[in-house]
């Protein structure tokens, strides 16, 4: 069966609202920091990511948007709306890879995590060192020498986070679920 990119069923809205609990949850209390001033390893991104790339775009992006603007919050007062724009997109970006994986059929291979690297990093890249950095300069009137340097240590610290923790769980995910053929019918 050929998934479509922008799937909208019952277990996605589930998948949804599960996931950016999860997400503002992880944000708020499971980081480590990076010595940069506000820019931490954020393990939610490797959540937000697994489920981006199970159940496609719209659902990783909404999980990262609102899991990070209930985190700012409920922790700051306000969302920080530049760095909220960005999970968003970073989470829609590595969504677009939903419809290439077979994870739900119990296939997550070498290629496929090689793929699904590519996607989150580049995702990662344009969120972290310019959208998130523009939108802090404009939104915020940021210096951008400590913009862009938040930027690329957020890049970089959370394509590591997207990349082990999403690929550790595709992998395991995927593990629990039967391949295509591999039941046979005995004689």
């Amino acid at each position: 069966m050929k998934k479509k990119l922008f799937e909208f069923k019952t277990k996605t809205i589930v998948a949804t609202g599960l996931g950016a609990a999860l997400f503002t949850l992880l944000f708020m209390y499971v980081k480590i920091p990076t010595g940069i001033p506000e820019t931490q390893i954020q393990t939610a991104y490797g959540v937000g990511a697994f489920f981006a790339a199970m159940f496609g775009p719209i659902c990783g992006g909404l999980i990262a948007f609102i899991g990070h603007f209930l985190s700012d919050s409920v922790q700051y007062g306000s969302a920080w709306m530049s760095w909220v724009i960005a999970s968003g997109f970073t989470c829609f970006i590595i969504g677009l890879v939903y419809p290439k994986l077979k994870v739900d059929e119990g296939i997550f291979t070498g290629k496929d995590m090689i793929l699904f690297n590519v996607y989150q990093i580049i995702a990662n890249a344009i969120a972290w060192i310019i959208i998130a950095p523009v939108l802090d300069i404009v939104i915020y009137a940021e210096s951008p020498s400590l913009v862009f340097t938040q930027g690329v240590v957020a890049a970089i610290s959370n394509a590591v986070s997207a990349g082990v923790i999403g690929t550790i769980l595709l992998k395991l995910y995927s593990g629990t679920r039967a391949s295509k053929g591999s039941l046979s019918k005995e004689d």
